[in-house]
């Protein structure tokens, strides 16, 4: 059912067509970019689940430019978050690295038009951007942290993008920065000026970079979705009549 649903979605995408949906936009992005890139022309009705997709060109949704480049990735995440900084074990970071391989769930959710293996590359790009941040921490505003705390932010911004879920990675991330803070405020080496230094940069990269992000997202769904479709009268009329198609369209509505 989750696949006809996203589906569509990544239909309206291609075709312009404004709708309403209960997720950010992201992720519903990514799956119609995928299938405009491999030749999908959005005819596709995704009435539902089972309909044969017959000569309609649906493989790039379904995996092959997107989901399984995103799941193999997922297993490399593992290994690197495992192997480089937690553990620094290589059995440890093998095994974890084969259970996601072969876990089931994960298989199976690469071959569909899914969001979950989107979420799933964000959420594991932001524990491991976290942790290579922590692993800088020794030579702090270098380089390579600024790169690893602004990558967290890109991975914040991602993770929420595609799912509501990925809240609980920012509250993964947020708890782990108030402790960092915490432990850098405890230090009586560093003076007030380096904390607010500390505190600013990460108030940057990790709140202010991902809102940013998360509402250019939405700046670009609405302007794509430039045409009339489902979810229309849930907006107001002004915001209807920028609607292509629309009964309301162009038409002059007073404030």
């Amino acid at each position: 059912w989750d696949e006809t649903h996203f589906g569509k979605m990544g239909s309206y995408y291609i075709n312009r067509t404004f709708f309403f949906d209960v997720h950010p936009p992201l992720g519903k992005m990514l799956i119609g970019l995928a299938g405009y890139l491999s030749g999908y022309d959005g005819t596709f009705p995704f009435q539902k689940p089972g309909d044969r997709y017959e000569q309609h060109n649906y493989v790039g949704m379904r995996g092959v430019r997107l989901y399984r480049l995103v799941s193999s990735w997922l297993a490399l995440l593992c290994f690197s978050v495992q192997m480089l900084e937690l553990s620094k074990s290589l059995p440890a970071a093998l095994l974890t690295a084969f259970i996601l391989i072969f876990d089931t769930g994960c298989i199976t959710l690469s071959q569909y038009i899914l969001l979950d293996p989107i979420l799933m590359f964000f959420l594991m790009g932001a524990v491991l951007s976290m942790v290579k941040c922590n692993s800088c921490a020794d030579r702090p505003f270098s380089a390579s942290w600024w790169f690893w705390l602004s990558l967290t932010g890109v991975n914040l911004a991602g993770a929420m993008g595609v799912k509501f879920v990925g809240l609980f990675v920012v509250l993964l991330v947020g708890l782990n920065t108030i402790y960092d803070l915490w432990d850098l405020l405890g230090n009586l080496s560093l003076s007030l000026v380096v904390f607010g230094k500390h505190l600013l940069a990460r108030v940057l990269c990790l709140i202010l970079l991902p809102l940013a992000l998360y509402m250019a997202m939405f700046a670009v769904h609405f302007t794509v979705l430039n045409k009339s479709g489902p979810g229309d009268g849930f907006f107001s009329s002004a915001f209807q009549s920028q609607l292509i198609g629309n009964n309301l369209y162009n038409v002059s509505i007073p404030e």
